[in-house]
């Protein structure tokens, strides 16, 4: 596993795909939801962006369902973006924004993350991760921002450990950091 962070538009996406570039058989799985024209429109983008031979799986949760089996056959894979994987799922539970909401969260979070890297562990490809480093940026005005960046932190720092490599994209820079 390869894990690639950075900030917002730091070129993460472009490098991370750069790693796969020689594969005929990736798996893209993009875990994004888009619920507005801004979104759809960076969906299109990124998929116009990468090989029209990758296939797409729009998923961003539940991953140890009939999902193993599925990728056996492909080369390489990438996960672009941990970090709406974990603001989906965040969003899906905590409605009221309480301390009990954030623990569950937390819980489903890294179980999904947890089953992730155990399913990827066993193929035999090239796994590339994708995230945002959150942490650099200011504190967060509102408990959800907060708690948001807390989880992605720790996410983060749990899915370096598990990984073989780990790059920082800096202004489409690419540093090798692990």
């Amino acid at each position: 596993m390869i894990l690639v962070t950075g900030g917002a538009r730091s070129g993460k996406s472009s490098f991370a795909e750069g790693l796969l570039k020689d594969f005929q058989r990736v798996l893209y799985i993009a875990t994004s939801i888009p619920f507005d024209d801004e979104m759809k429109d960076r969906v299109i983008k990124h998929k116009k962006d990468r090989p029209n031979y990758w296939d797409t799986l729009e998923k961003h949760k539940e991953f140890d369902k009939d999902f193993s089996e599925s990728i056996a056959s492909y080369q390489g894979i990438i996960l672009d973006c941990v970090t709406i994987m974990i603001s989906n799922i965040i969003l899906e539970i905590c409605e009221n924004n309480t301390s009990e909401e954030f623990k569950i969260a937390e819980e489903k979070v890294m179980n999904e993350v947890k089953k992730l890297t155990d399913i990827f562990k066993e193929f035999n490809g090239k796994v590339v991760l994708v995230t945002n480093e959150v942490g650099f940026g200011i504190v967060p005005e509102s408990k959800l921002g907060r708690y948001f960046r807390d989880i992605a932190g720790k996410v983060n720092q749990f899915l370096a450990t598990e990984s073989e490599s780990v790059y920082l994209v800096v202004s489409s820079i690419p540093m090798k950091i692990k």
